[in-house]
């Protein structure tokens, strides 16, 4: 199966997922990824629906299974960090995120993922640099806001929230 083939199996399983129709999405992307155990696209964007569930655990498992048909699929990396970073590992998410760091320098996603993860487990000196790094590469208003107020905190200019 070629790429053009691939992306044309997943097609209606990104539109649902587009749509915000997650569980038609899954059950669409499901039967394409049981039916071409080869097709990384069906893998990730499963991944994607599952993170958007809320499911993280299940999110890595299909962002893996990306990885082992690819595994040099950018996209399932940072989704795996991401996973990893939410279900609270942050040595393997920090690793994933510095990996595709290692090949795209500037990749907002990952700038992101790094940061927010040492953001996430306190260490603001760490956190800084990535953060800053990502704000230069003009994301989305709403990112860019929630990423300023990290680095207000970062910056020793707003105390953190307290952790109940």
């Amino acid at each position: 199966m070629d790429d053009t083939e691939k992306w044309a199996a997943v097609e209606e399983g990104i539109e649902l997922l587009q749509e915000g129709r997650l569980e038609e999405a899954m059950s669409e992307l499901h039967g394409v990824a049981e039916e071409t155990p080869d097709n990384e696209y069906a893998h990730y964007f499963l991944g994607n629906a599952y993170f958007e569930k809320g499911d993280h655990a299940k999110a890595l498992k299909c962002y893996v299974a990306a990885l082992d048909v690819v595994p040099d699929y950018i996209g399932a990396m940072v989704g795996a960090g991401q996973s990893l970073r939410y279900l609270g590992d942050h040595d393997r998410a920090l690793r994933m995120g510095r990996q595709v760091l290692r090949k795209r320098p500037d990749d907002p996603d990952a700038l992101f993922l790094v940061g927010a993860t040492f953001f996430q487990r306190g260490d603001y000196p760490q956190a800084q640099p990535f953060l800053e790094h990502f704000l230069e590469t003009n994301p989305e208003i709403e990112v860019a806001l929630e990423v300023e107020g990290m680095l207000q905190i970062c910056r020793g200019e707003v105390e953190p929230p307290i952790q109940a």
